[in-house]
């Protein structure tokens, strides 16, 4: 018994540093889901929320969630409280302790729109001793993890012809598939492309008539039987390619609209993605027909469904997401795209969504963070705390659960929660 209680202690300590656990290296984690395989987490917290392990300045202005592989944590950002200019920084953190470790510049800060639209927001991407990430502007930087040395640079729009179909910037995180990097420029030129992740030399392109130009949303991989497809959106809306060849597969049209975000859920042959701006979601169902694959609408485009930038999230046989950006959850099942529940929770305007131990994290723009249940019999919120600093620009960077702790990103600021029942 005291050497079970020993070894258990151990597990708990490995996993509290940052050892042999799993990373969350890209933007809604390694499979893409926003789904935490964490277990034994908090059922509620006091009222100024759970306990801070650390916090750090230096992340700057901008959207991008905390990236975190091994014992350090990437974002980017521009006007860093640590820089002596209002460039844009792709920055590391120490991840027992949050110091900043480096910062790369990337390039210029991200200005168009109004104020609070500025500022980049791709999460980066950790494979391997490197970190991958989009500029607004639609630079692909690649740099060591170790000491943020820049490896190489593509401009995606002057060397794929890449186009964006709003006005926005790029907000992608790349795909690392095996030696493979994948991300998608738009456009009908170049839609989606594969390149060397070590030297950036093309591999394949995909272009896809009459695209009318990248999204958001970055590309979740969907196994059918051996072959394997990269689901993604663009503008024009779902479109999945062929992995190996890069050979376009299939699209799945949708009315132009002001623009596309949210991230595909794949699961098994289904695919399930969203539009904001009263578009909607619809699901589909690959189909593979010899050395083709098709799809088929198990729904179309249903409004209720709609999602503008807070993504959506599957537990079990339900989708969880913000309906549209008013700040209100909603819960669906995934095959019939009926609405078992919506209901407005204690914060306000648009929610991004994480989710972990049968809750969601729903992190309103105002700030808000709630804790509800992964319920389809009703909305419970169970919990909910103003996140320090917030309030000044809208709160979109999404958060990350890992190894019972809980990483928010709020503007110049990162912090760390531990969320562990104790």
């Amino acid at each position: 018994m005291f050497l079970r209680r020993v070894l258990a202690c151990f597990a708990l300590l490995i996993t509290a540093t940052g050892g042999p656990a799993a990373d969350w290296p890209t933007f809604r984690g390694a499979d893409r889901s926003a789904v935490a395989p964490d277990t034994e987490l908090l059922e509620s917290w006091p009222a100024a929320g759970p306990t801070v392990v650390w916090e750090t300045k230096g992340a700057g202005r901008g959207y991008a969630s905390p990236a975190i592989a091994g014992d350090r944590i990437v974002t980017l950002g521009d006007g860093l409280s640590t820089a002596e200019d209002a460039d844009e920084y792709l920055s590391c953190f120490d991840r027992k302790t949050g110091k900043q470790l480096w910062k790369t510049k990337t390039g210029g800060p991200w200005t168009n729109g109004q104020e609070s639209w500025q500022s980049s927001r791709s999460t980066p991407t950790v494979s391997d001793g490197m970190v991958y990430v989009i500029t607004p502007f639609g630079q692909l930087v690649a740099c060591l993890l170790k000491d943020g040395s820049e490896v190489f640079r593509v401009d995606l729009t002057k060397q794929f012809g890449g186009t964006k179909g709003d006005s926005w910037g790029y907000s992608e995180s790349v795909t690392i598939d095996g030696d493979r990097l994948v991300c998608t420029p738009g456009g009908p030129q170049a839609t989606m492309v594969a390149l060397d992740k070590k030297s950036s030399r093309p591999i394949w392109t995909c272009p896809v008539p009459n695209d009318p130009g990248a999204g958001h949303a970055s590309i979740v991989t969907a196994a059918l039987g051996p072959r394997r497809v990269y689901v993604t959106t663009t503008a024009g809306g779902a479109i999945g390619v062929d992995a190996k060849t890069g050979t376009l597969l299939w699209t799945y049209p949708i009315e132009k609209t002001t623009a596309v975000i949210p991230t595909p859920i794949v699961k098994g042959d289904l695919v399930f993605f969203s539009a904001g701006y009263r578009r909607g979601g619809a699901l589909l169902r690959q189909v593979a027909a010899g050395a083709e694959v098709k799809v088929e609408e198990v729904y179309p485009l249903n409004p209720d469904l709609a999602n503008k930038h807070g993504g959506i999230v599957l537990v079990g046989d339900h989708l969880y997401g913000d309906s549209d950006d008013k700040g209100i959850p909603f819960c669906a099942e995934l095959m019939t795209g009926k609405v078992v529940w919506k209901e407005r929770g204690s914060g306000k305007n648009s929610a991004c969504i994480v989710a972990g131990d049968g809750h969601v994290y729903v992190k309103f723009s105002d700030g808000t963070l709630a804790l509800v249940k992964a319920d389809p019999a009703g909305y419970k919120e169970v919990s909910a705390f103003q996140v320090p600093g917030s309030g000044d620009r809208p709160s979109w960077a999404h958060a990350v659960i890992l190894n019972g702790l809980l990483y928010l990103r709020e503007g110049d600021a990162m912090l760390c929660y531990d969320i562990r029942s104790k």
